[in-house]
């Protein structure tokens, strides 16, 4: 299982940074828009939809992500003002768990935690003169989190995070990820020639929101009983067990670069 789990997190990595790094970013828009897409599918699943629902489910936002792709400045704000006040409202969720939630809510959730955050990451990559390098230096803060969460839980982990949700994360996995990800996000920020203070503080604040992607999409695995969101990943799950902490992570990111006047 730790063999899969390497091998396709090497794959997937050198997949996506060649999308990120060295593809226009129509084409990374593309790669991206198919890995949301299988996250879309496998969510309709948390809504225990019918494989003709989630075809036209799956369909509907392949639409809204189209309309996206067109949105303007004021419609990527108002996108990313419905992305936080979704995550407020996943954080009392989530604290609030266990509860149950109708398939319907689960649908539209799923469409209001997956859109934003393809749509934003998209925007980012093709924004900027440093677009396609911040949009990667995120993809490193998550995944330095991911890889620090899991070796610093196995190895120290104690404390629980949120049991009712997802009972092996530990607030020691939640250290080691942040301390991983405010390095990775240093030394982005001297690839990248920024302010390393402030993208430090960036990288720890969105590895630390980060987490609540992650435990919302375990909530509602949890919700109708599924451990992984999917097979298609060995070692790994589904493709949303990948992604779920970019999708708060995404928002998180873009918000900190304009508060903190990172600009690309």
């Amino acid at each position: 299982m730790l063999a899969a789990r390497i091998a396709t997190a090497i794959v997937f990595g050198v997949a996506i940074t060649a999308a990120f790094l060295y593809a226009p970013s129509p084409v990374t828009a593309a790669v991206l828009a198919l890995l949301w897409l299988a996250g879309v599918w496998e969510w309709a699943a948390f809504a225990r939809l019918p494989t003709s629902l989630r075809v036209a489910y799956t369909l509907v936002f392949a639409a809204a992500m189209g309309l996206a792709w067109g949105l303007n400045g004021q419609g990527f704000e108002l996108l990313l003002v419905a992305a936080v006040l979704w995550w407020l409202f996943a954080l009392i969720l989530v604290v609030r768990y266990p509860r149950n939630f109708t398939p319907t809510f689960v649908a539209l959730a799923g469409i209001v935690v997956l859109l934003p955050s393809w749509a934003l990451l998209v925007r980012l990559h093709r924004d900027g003169t440093l677009g396609a390098e911040l949009a990667f230096t995120l993809l490193l803060i998550v995944w330095a989190a991911d890889v620090g969460a899991y070796a610093f839980g196995r190895l120290f982990g104690r404390t629980k995070l949120a049991p009712a949700v997802s009972p092996g994360k530990t607030w020691e996995g939640v250290t080691g990820g942040l301390v991983i990800a405010g390095l990775a996000a240093g030394i982005a920020a001297v690839w990248l020639d920024l302010s390393v203070s402030r993208l430090v503080v960036l990288g720890i604040t969105t590895a630390l929101i980060s987490v609540l992607g992650d435990l919302t999409q375990s909530m509602f695995k949890r919700n109708v009983g599924l451990k992984d969101s999917g097979k298609l990943l060995p070692g790994h799950g589904g493709v949303l067990d990948r992604i779920d902490s970019l999708t708060s992570a995404v928002p998180a990111f873009v918000v900190g670069l304009w508060v903190l006047q990172l600009t690309g």
